[in-house]
């Protein structure tokens, strides 16, 4: 069942992305959370004042359904393209787009800007960091999976 396991990877390594992105902002080791990201962006086109809670409030959800769908869609590509599920490569290349389509499309289109500019000149970075943190989550919980 490729797709459940998909699913099930997703969600875990989105949660492990979460947890670490917003622990590691708090205590200041980033200059962003990615919950506070996605929250801030829900703020934003519901036309509210940024306040920190509620756009955690927001992010959660918002996180965990982008999560849950990229180990989703990698499942479908996989299943589709008849490859092996559990592949580190495969995984590795996967997890390098969903970083790049973070800092080209989905960072500028949450008014961050190329890159993340506007949270830091080191934005990249951390969105580096947090990305390999969601590969390995997907790949360990995939092995467990399969």
């Amino acid at each position: 069942m490729p797709l459940f396991e998909g699913l099930v990877s997703g969600l875990a390594a989105g949660i492990l992305m979460g947890l670490i992105s917003h622990a590691g902002f708090k205590v200041g080791i980033f200059k962003s959370s990615i919950l506070i990201i996605d929250g801030m962006f829900v703020q934003q086109r519901a036309g509210l004042k940024y306040n920190e809670q509620q756009a955690v409030l927001f992010g959660v959800p918002v996180h965990l359904f982008t999560s849950l769908s990229f180990g989703l869609s990698y499942a479908v590509l996989i299943s589709i393209m008849k490859l092996q599920l559990v592949n580190g490569w495969l995984i590795t290349l996967y997890v390098l787009m969903l970083w790049l389509s973070m800092l080209f499309v989905a960072l500028p289109i949450a008014g961050q800007g190329l890159l993340g500019r506007r949270l830091g000149p080191l934005t990249w970075i951390e969105q580096m960091v947090l990305h390999v943190i969601f590969g390995i989550g997907l790949w360990g919980i995939l092995y467990l999976l399969h």
